[in-house]
């Protein structure tokens, strides 16, 4: 009986197929292990959020922007799974489609690429910084209102070049994307939560599939990481909740703990925050249960002043 072809599909950026990769050899391992007959095939796809370089992702409007192309792939049964990262998924999926696995997580954290100093603080007064996420602007507006936030879309290679080219004083990236890259070498720091929560979902990957596919069904739940599952959970069940995309200045990051009588405890951090960073509104909780929580601290967020500021921002 010859071995099933599992077509894998992800964006065609240098880091996309870094990390899809990554995912296919550990799955291969899974099966090797397992004695499951599947081979793994690579397919890339072009979405909209790659074909719109010259204004920033909060302007192109609409959620989805990196995955409905390839959320159409795997309807149409062009492919069979699909990478994406989790910061880029908007809270509903398509009917039909589920997400098969959340592997461990990498840190979630933002970082800094500076051309000169070691920490934020380094930064100098009115220094040019380079971001294309409303929620990295907000936060860092409010913690150093001196600094000039400036617009950057491409790669992390093309954004890394930038830093030279084009002026900058530092870029913000997220670490994770360069850890997965092997570029640890060039973040200069990483951002305090304190000063940026995370975007939702940043650090975690998923893999994507079709619900009645059975046989990668139970291949993925192989590979899914529970407490991972958890904290994204929790991030996504907040997003949801708020009704918002990966373009409008909100973010969320959540963690698990164990308690003094040894149980599970998740703890969320989320916010909502004003483009000009003049408001930022900030809750932490904690809680077992992930979507519960996750929907707690949004509608708490929303009625000590959140809603307003959401209502103002065109997306």
């Amino acid at each position: 009986m010859n071995p099933r072809v599992i077509k894998v599909g992800t964006r065609q950026s240098q880091l996309a197929l870094t990390q899809t990769g990554q995912v296919i050899a550990h799955l291969e391992e899974l099966c090797k292990k397992h004695r499951l007959p599947f081979t793994f095939e690579v397919h890339k796809i072009v979405t909209k959020g790659d074909k719109i370089l010259d204004v920033t992702l909060s302007k192109v409007g609409g959620k989805g922007l990196f995955v409905k192309e390839i959320e159409q792939a795997l309807l149409d049964g062009v492919i069979d799974i699909a990478v994406h990262s989790m910061k880029d998924m908007p809270y509903e999926f398509p009917k039909g489609l589920i997400n098969g696995a959340i592997p461990k997580r990498l840190t979630a954290q933002d970082c800094l690429i500076m051309k000169e100093g070691t920490s934020f603080d380094d930064l100098p007064q009115g220094a040019k910084v380079g971001t294309s996420s409303l929620r990295r602007s907000s936060q860092l507006k409010a913690a150093r209102p001196d600094l000039n936030l400036q617009w950057i879309r491409g790669n992390i290679d093309s954004r890394i070049k930038k830093l030279e080219t084009e002026g900058f004083d530092a870029i913000v990236l997220a670490a994770a994307g360069l850890t997965r890259m092997g570029w640890t070498d060039r973040i200069t720091t990483y951002i305090p939560e304190h000063i940026c929560v995370p975007a939702v979902g940043q650090g975690a990957l998923g893999v994507q599939c079709r619900e009645a596919d059975k046989e990668v069904v139970e291949l993925l739940a192989l590979y899914n990481d529970e407490n991972s599952a958890k904290t994204v959970t929790a991030e996504r069940s907040f997003l949801g909740t708020l009704q918002g995309g990966c373009q409008v200045p909100i973010g969320a990051h959540a963690t698990v703990t164990k308690s003094n009588d040894g149980a599970q405890v998740i703890e969320l951090t989320g916010i909502i925050g004003s483009p000009d960073g003049s408001k930022i509104l900030k809750e932490v909780r904690s809680g077992t249960d992930p979507v519960t929580l996750g929907a707690e601290v949004a509608e708490y967020l929303l009625a000590t002043g959140g809603k307003e500021i959401l209502s103002e921002i065109e997306v």
